[in-house]
């Protein structure tokens, strides 16, 4: 059962200004670093820990409508490397999605390892600490690989939990539970960091049009 409305053409009059109205997303808006994330991964010999230094974008669009569903997000870079290495370790991008009338929260991602997934969550518009998921085989939350991660890392599971801090940082936790072949147990591949601003947030493209001459 849903509480869809039996028009799904008409659109909403969305705000103009999205930085505005991102609900609980507003606290991860604009430019962020931090040297201190760790990462836990899996090896032969048993799981590996790995420092990272991490710069994340996160900028809004505009308002998006499926005939009256509304969004307002953000479209966000994730780029880490090793501490004093060049060499990408990881790339992600995607959007961040929420939804005013359901509460809704959306984090779609795409890694150049032939990976994509969905994962949703639902908060409060003042929420300043939410947990999205995906999950393999989910219709609306899924998570899809390519031939190669889906034999030898398969990813049954994705969970992340974002925490707003007062002092104008962010951090996340993630968990990506991985079944390995000879691996009796299934592996918790997890990252985690805070991250600290470093830029202001670009206003969505309507919002800076709307703008009066001069500002």
């Amino acid at each position: 059962m849903n509480d869809f409305p039996q028009d799904i053409y008409t659109e909403q009059q969305p705000a103009v200004d999205t930085l505005a109205n991102l609900g609980p997303l507003a606290g991860i808006a604009g430019i962020w670093t931090s040297a201190g994330g760790l990462d836990v991964n899996p090896k032969p010999n048993g799981p590996q820990e790995q420092a990272f230094v991490e710069h994340v974008e996160c900028q809004p669009i505009d308002a998006q409508t499926n005939g009256p569903q509304l969004f307002y997000g953000l479209r966000y870079h994730t780029h880490i490397v090793k501490p004093n290495e060049v060499e990408t370790f990881h790339d992600q991008v995607g959007y961040w999605l929420w939804e005013p009338a359901t509460g809704r929260l959306i984090q779609t991602l795409a890694i150049p390892r032939g990976q994509t997934a969905m994962a949703v969550g639902q908060a409060a518009p003042n929420a300043r600490t939410f947990r999205l998921e995906a999950v393999r085989g989910g219709e609306t939350n899924g998570i899809l690989s390519n031939p190669f991660l889906e034999y030898a890392f398969r990813t049954v599971s994705y969970t992340i939990t974002v925490t707003i801090h007062p002092d104008d940082t962010w951090s996340y936790e993630q968990d990506t539970v991985l079944i390995i072949p000879g691996q009796a147990e299934p592996f918790h591949h997890t990252d985690r960091n805070t991250l600290r601003r470093i830029g202001a947030p670009t206003p969505n493209p309507t919002a800076i049009h709307a703008r009066p001459s001069g500002y």
